[in-house]
């Protein structure tokens, strides 16, 4: 079980969930990953690098932390994807019902299927921003339509899609896949626009959906299956910048982080996304 810790290691006055903006909730669940294990790791891993971050943001020159960051125990629920799906459902309800910021932290991707149907209820149009290495657009695999492999097919059912950063697919999910709506790697290499372009794709209200596999192993190797030739630290956030000023960013969760004792690197990269991105959010709030 993960030992309870709180995201930007905060002291007390800034975690209490009644007073809190922003409410952390990991998910641990590493049940359908289909070739190195360890994500369900993932959520203590982040939680641990995020004490060691600087809690003032240079590009925003703000302190986030200071609108309250509540981390919740973790989601147990390892059942099945689908019972773990319905327990993240209920829990990330909750926080929107709370008019709270949620920020989910995985466990492999599947943790983000509960995570849409629970916005779902709450936004009647809006967009999944996906970004990611691989399309995750099959309708089932092994066994189960709640896989990791099916997140992105889950989500379109419920709101409109755009795909950041796609480099891995199988011929099955072509059937899945709107060419409108995905920017592959190779394509986002070649244009100056492709930020603008994929904002045209996406409602006024936008959920954040991000696999550290979009990144390049060169900056991310932690992650269980790997891509090359992905997205570099700088070309994300920049482009999570002009998303935050065109459009509301609703909510977060940041998946398949799969840790290594050897190099803490990929850890904190990932808590520091998270805080750089809540820093755009919340600047000017």
């Amino acid at each position: 079980m993960i030992e309870k810790q709180n995201y930007g290691g905060l002291e007390q006055e800034f975690i209490d969930y009644k007073n809190a903006s922003i409410v952390v909730l990991p998910v641990p669940y590493d049940g359908t990953s289909t070739w190195l294990k360890g994500a369900d790791k993932g959520p203590e891993a982040i939680l641990e690098a995020s004490a060691n971050m600087e809690l003032y943001d240079i590009e925003t020159d703000s302190e986030v932390y200071t609108k309250g960051i509540a981390t919740l125990d973790p989601v147990m629920e390892n059942a099945s994807p689908e019972a773990m799906s319905d327990a993240v459902e209920m829990k990330v309800d909750a926080i929107l019902n709370d008019k709270k910021f949620p920020v989910i932290l995985g466990g492999e991707h599947s943790v983000s299927i509960g995570v849409f149907r629970a916005f779902a209820k709450h936004y009647e149009n809006y967009s999944i921003l996906q970004l990611d290495a691989h399309s995750d657009m099959r309708d089932s695999y092994e066994g189960s339509d709640h896989n990791h492999a099916c997140v992105m097919a889950r989500a379109k059912e419920m709101a409109t899609v755009a795909q950041v950063g796609i480099r891995s697919s199988c011929i099955e999910e072509k059937h899945n896949i709107d060419p409108d709506r995905i920017f592959y790697a190779h394509e986002i290499k070649e244009s100056s626009n492709w930020m603008y372009d994929v904002s045209e794709k996406l409602k006024d209200d936008v959920y954040i959906t991000i696999d550290l596999d979009v990144f390049d192993p060169a900056y991310m190797p932690s992650t269980g299956t790997p891509e090359p030739d992905g997205l570099n630290y700088r070309e994300v956030i920049n482009f999570l910048k002009l998303i935050n000023e065109r459009h509301n960013i609703i909510g977060l969760d940041v998946v398949e982080l799969c840790p290594n004792d050897v190099n803490k690197a990929p850890d904190f990269l990932a808590s520091k996304l998270i805080y750089q991105i809540l820093s755009m959010k919340f600047c000017n709030a």
